[in-house]
């Protein structure tokens, strides 16, 4: 196997613009494409820098639900300021929790994608 990465990971969504300034004014992504094409609106976002990147999936661009993925981590720095943050949006989060592996936290995007924020532990 020859793997060096995933390219992207779809989240399914109702609405594709109240979906990207979740992601872009919220969580701080950055557009990575937004194409128009024949069958739907191409929309990704991603944290600066990353390699994998978000395909906000929305009507007509595959048999997905919107809302129906789980289990997304996002690892911060801050995991404590990025609650705060989310928050003052007015997302709710569950956390953050002292866990073996570190400090994480849950909340879901408008749409009800499950993601949760971690901060790993040191050592």
């Amino acid at each position: 196997m020859t793997v060096t990465h995933a390219s992207f990971v779809t989240l399914p969504v109702t609405d594709q613009d109240r979906a990207l300034r979740f992601y872009t004014e919220v969580l701080g992504f950055e557009i990575a494409a937004d194409l128009h094409m024949p069958q739907g609106r191409w929309l990704q976002v991603a944290p600066k820098g990353a390699q994998t990147v978000f395909t906000l999936s929305g009507p007509g661009m595959g048999d997905f639900e919107p809302g129906s993925t789980r289990g997304i981590m996002l690892v911060t720095t801050d995991v404590d300021a990025d609650c705060a943050r989310l928050a003052e949006a007015g997302v709710s989060v569950h956390g953050p929790d002292d866990l073996p592996w570190g400090r994480m936290a849950s909340f879901q995007d408008p749409d009800g994608n499950g993601l949760m924020l971690l901060t790993e532990a040191q050592g």
